[in-house]
């Protein structure tokens, strides 16, 4: 396989290539010399891959990984929301005024059905979260496991394929589509109670919300986190949703699952997904829900919006 990731910066712009492997082998040569660059020219190395994959890279690194931030995937991606603010952005804005380098591997396989729409919004959305940033991100797939859809929106979402016969222009790179192919309606829940919120039962609906998810199995810190993350959805219903919403909760496949539907729309397909300015005064609400959230999925359009949040049970 040709590493071809060599040489990845020509300037300082935004560079996103997907790396298409199969194997350990062809692994360690498309993501290793993209590394050891990095380093050999002093730019601040992040890897964010599944756990698997990351004591792989330790291991071949040695003691230089010490000179690289390293995290499992699996755990600090587990929402693909929160990727972006909280590993990507994160990184990058900690070494402010550098060229970072970010080795992300977001989907793998063992990914969710339910989790998966958000994994492709979240690989086109880096594209609009770094334009212009200086930052090269190399995202490898698994082409020998993974589904052929996910090899093709990967085409349809970096503007950079690396393979076996070397590095090329995607002529299918059309990030946006991928943003509204997989803005589709969520399916029906189950036949469950819901409770309409407006401002006058905030707090009723909050503790509505904590009782049914411990009914459910939810308990201590992430029944806090629920309680918190449905009582931000809430009120951004009433404050911006058309003055209320419709709340629902019901447990499916070991997650406990919170919707909130409104008459709102989301006009900014990053709300919830930079890290929030220092002196940004609100607009929280959505990056607070997606940071306490194990999966967080969003349907918006001229009727409104439907948000809903997977919290795992224990």
């Amino acid at each position: 396989m040709s590493t071809a990731t060599g040489g990845a910066r020509t300037d300082e712009r935004f560079a996103h290539p997907a790396l298409f492997y199969s194997g350990r082998d062809e692994y360690l040569a498309g993501t290793l010399p993209f590394i050891e660059e990095g380093l050999r020219e002093g730019d601040p190395v992040a890897v964010a891959v599944p756990g698997p994959n990351l004591a792989l890279l330790r291991d071949a690194l040695g003691a230089a990984s010490e000179r690289v931030e390293m995290l499992d995937m699996t755990e600090a991606g587990r929402n693909p929301g929160r990727i972006i603010p909280g590993v990507l952005r994160g990184f990058a804005d900690d070494h402010s005024g550098r060229h970072v380098r970010i080795v992300g591997e977001p989907v793998w396989p063992g990914r969710s059905e339910a989790e998966y729409p958000a994994c492709a919004q979240h690989e086109a959305l880096i594209n609009l979260a770094f334009a212009g940033r200086a930052a090269t991100i190399l995202c490898p797939y698994d082409a020998g496991n993974l589904a052929p859809e996910v090899i093709a929106d990967a085409c349809a979402t970096h503007p950079t394929l690396i393979g076996p016969d070397g590095r090329r222009s995607s002529d299918r790179y059309d990030p946006h589509r991928i943003v509204e192919t997989y803005n589709r309606p969520l399916p029906e829940p189950p036949a469950t109670r819901a409770r309409t919120v407006d401002a006058t039962n905030l707090g009723e609906i909050r503790r509505w919300v904590t009782d049914r998810a411990g009914d459910l199995g939810l308990s201590g810190e992430r029944l806090g986190d629920l309680e918190l993350a449905a009582t931000e959805l809430a009120t951004n219903s009433v404050a911006h949703g058309g003055g209320a919403g419709v709340v629902a909760l019901w447990a499916h496949d070991g997650d406990l699952v919170c919707e909130v539907r409104d008459s709102g729309h989301i006009t900014d397909p990053l709300a919830g997904r930079l890290p929030a300015d220092a002196e940004q005064l609100g607009g929280r609400g959505l990056l607070l829900v997606n940071h306490l959230a194990d999966l967080v999925r969003v349907c918006t359009d001229e009727l409104g919006t439907t948000i809903r949040i997977h919290v795992r049970l224990p």
